[in-house]
């Protein structure tokens, strides 16, 4: 039985991929036909790689290995903190600082500083400071809990990485790369498989479909670190050829309003100020 039905994903808009033209010719055999200008992914394939990334995710923390989530985007910052928060597990959602992972013991060295300075925070320390050296000292604990909050924990390198929006976060997945560390990430139709050790064809840019998969695979975790979750599908196993077909029903009327965020935008964080 599958952790998803295609219900589920139908609804969330899992199948709907980016501007035809946008496309990597890598993602062809993922891709099921194309409406209005965009690529439709097939969701035949995206149930079954989301069953194996399951299963690989619930193993790998049943073994107690370390996940990181990662996804900066504005769809997906809330809810990669909120599920990688749910299963115990690490994320960045804010910016990738590069050598986070290339870097490790510099951002390490951060991390302990962040956590000195809630300690100072929670005791009353920053208040025993002149006004401006408090001021200073509680801006700079705002910046590190923006973008190392998630890494709190984090003790060492992770052994898996997560990723949401291969190309948004493609420092992230270099790093991981140069380092060996397995990566797990959802695949639009414009991102290149060859750079994923386990892929699932999925809209990346969506906001239900991001929650509903990285939410499957955050129940993946949780079930390998603590146990059997009751929340897979109830419905009987779906026939090969009905994805195709309902698929085909679904894409039927127009898809603009499911994909007009489907265009090329680009988001960037600017340093901020010291």
């Amino acid at each position: 039985m599958s952790v998803v039905s295609l219900p589920q994903m139908l609804e969330a808009g899992v199948h709907f991929g980016h501007q035809t033209r946008r496309w990597n010719p890598k993602m062809r055999r993922y891709i099921f036909t194309d409406r209005n200008g965009i690529h439709i992914i097939d969701l035949t394939q995206t149930a079954h790689l989301l069953d194996e990334a399951y299963s690989y995710l619930r193993e790998a923390s049943d073994q107690g290995k370390k996940i990181l989530f990662v996804g900066t985007k504005r769809q997906a910052a809330p809810v990669i903190a909120q599920e990688a928060k749910r299963c115990g597990m690490f994320w960045v959602n804010q910016r990738w600082l590069g050598g986070m992972l290339t870097n490790w013991d510099t951002i390490r060295t951060s991390v302990d500083q962040l956590k000195e300075l809630e300690t100072m925070e929670a005791n009353g320390t920053l208040d025993l400071l002149p006004k401006k050296e408090a001021s200073v000292t509680r801006k700079k604990l705002e910046r590190l809990t923006k973008y190392l909050g998630g890494l709190k924990n984090m003790r060492r390198k992770p052994d898996i990485l997560l990723v949401v929006d291969q190309r948004r976060e493609q420092n992230a997945v270099m790093e991981a790369r140069r380092l060996n560390i397995p990566i797990v990430s959802l695949l639009d139709t414009n991102c290149d498989p060859d750079l994923t050790d386990v892929g699932i064809p999925a809209n990346d840019d969506a906001i239900r479909s991001i929650r509903l998969i990285v939410g499957k695979l955050a129940d993946a975790i949780y079930e390998g670190r603590h146990g059997q979750l009751e929340d897979f599908s109830e419905e009987e196993p779906v026939p090969a050829a009905a994805p195709v077909a309902a698929v085909a029903v679904a894409v039927a009327a127009p898809a603009e309003a499911e994909s007009e965020d489907k265009g090329e935008v680009l988001y960037s964080f600017d340093d901020e100020e010291e």
